[in-house]
């Protein structure tokens, strides 16, 4: 079965995920529309925390369309500079130990450790992975992390909340749309 193919016949104006190539691109051109949930609901959560993004330095290790790509654009229409990372860059420690505004959404669990986070950084951490012993955690090591940080998100119960959150937002936008 071919993903994409199935995602996009979903209408855009239905697509609550934010998947839909249409609504991919309203989210590229600065357009209204359905934005995936989860990285909105990490914006959600940064701005929440009193955080203003216009001219931080924020690093996205991550390069999905669900999450790493939306991330980055959502980041850079409030005026961030952005830098997305993935498995073939190199230093990546010495690049994320520079960001402002860490996103971790690599699906390694507890990659991050302290030599990647910058004193008084945020760090946002979308990873659902479990640990050698079956413990869910994330992409950060939390524990060895969450001194350094301004704001951190732990898992279980920092992002996916959100997330889900997102998706009733955007159901009911959807709905709104619709009825006109």
């Amino acid at each position: 079965i071919n993903e994409d193919r199935v995602t996009n016949r979903v209408l855009s104006e239905k697509d609550v995920d934010g998947f839909t190539y249409a609504n991919a691109g309203k989210l590229m051109t600065g357009n209204d529309g359905l934005t995936a949930c989860t990285p909105a609901g990490c914006i959600e959560m940064i701005e929440s925390a009193g955080v203003d993004i216009t001219g931080k330095n924020a690093v996205v290790i991550g390069r999905s369309n669900i999450v790493g790509k939306p991330m980055a654009l959502l980041l850079l229409q409030r005026h961030a500079t952005v830098t997305i990372c993935h498995s073939r860059t190199k230093n990546l420690a010495e690049t994320a130990a520079k960001a402002d505004i860490l996103v971790a959404a690599i699906g390694r669990a507890k990659m991050i450790g302290p030599e990647y986070v910058k004193e008084g950084a945020v760090v946002i951490d979308v990873g659902m992975n479990r640990d050698e012993n079956g413990k869910l955690c994330g992409d950060v090591d939390y524990e060895a992390v969450k001194d350094k940080t301004s704001f951190i998100t732990p898992v279980p119960g920092g992002v996916g909340p959100m997330t889900r959150a997102l998706l009733l937002k955007n159901t009911l936008k959807a709905y709104k749309t619709l009825e006109k």
